[in-house]
């Protein structure tokens, strides 16, 4: 790795980090000798990067400090597109469109040095086969989450039985060839997960959930995470 690169990286880790990190965790993920991480950080704080601690008890990054827009190393680019063909082979049609949006306005503004790895990747995702048929366009179902309001759902269960659901929607979730929409349904009083290709119809009801911003989404994981601690694997 060139020492920009390992200079660029190691801002990028101390920014991702909600704690202090240690010369020893920065050398170990750079893989290279703690000396030379506390060289770089000495370096950096040089050049006025807003680092604070110390060699044994960690550095951290001020929260003030941004660096310049689309600094982004070649893996990050690669990981950028790997995920934007994901979603442009999974999603719905608007976040597919938006997946590639997001890569062009990358490739337009990215040094010149950088845009091969846009347009000439070392990485890809698989083409899909068999995507189940859906009924309701995500981007509804989407824009209800966004908006914290309620769901009326028309729900067909796997032996064909219809039910009418006022839902809370927390969070879309996307596999390989299906999706599912995570909500708190009051029908049954609890947490469900409906498969979007049984979902026969869909509609935003201007009735806001009634929680915090970010409440429901908390008690939902909070759920998991115990249904995950009773059965493993029973939610993977």
């Amino acid at each position: 790795m060139r020492r920009a690169d390992r200079l660029f990286q190691i801002i990028q880790i101390l920014r991702r980090s909600t704690r202090p990190v240690t010369a020893k965790a920065l050398a170990a993920e750079l893989e290279v000798s703690k000396r030379t991480v506390y060289r770089d950080v000495a370096d950096l704080i040089g050049q006025r990067v807003p680092i604070e601690g110390e060699a044994g008890l960690g550095y951290v990054l001020a929260t003030s400090y941004d660096m310049p827009p689309l600094m982004l190393a070649p893996d990050e680019l690669e990981a950028v597109v790997l995920g934007a063909q994901w979603v442009a082979g999974h999603s719905d049609k608007a976040l597919a469109n938006a997946a590639r949006d997001v890569v062009a306005k990358i490739a337009a503004v990215v040094p010149e040095r950088l845009r091969l790895f846009i347009l000439e990747p070392t990485v890809g995702a698989r083409p899909t086969f068999g995507k189940l048929e859906e009924h309701v366009d995500a981007s509804l179902l989407r824009s209800a989450i966004r908006n914290g309001v309620k769901l009326r759902l028309r729900y067909s269960s796997e032996a064909g039985d219809e039910t009418e659901r006022t839902v809370w929607p927390v969070i879309l979730g996307y596999a390989e060839t299906s999706s599912l929409l995570v909500a708190w349904c009051e029908l049954r009083q609890g947490f469900r997960h409906f498969r979007t290709d049984r979902i026969i119809g869909a509609e935003i009801l201007e009735e806001p959930i009634g929680l915090r911003s970010g409440e429901l989404r908390r008690r939902w994981q909070r759920w998991r995470e115990e249904q995950l601690h009773k059965s493993p694997g029973l939610l993977s």
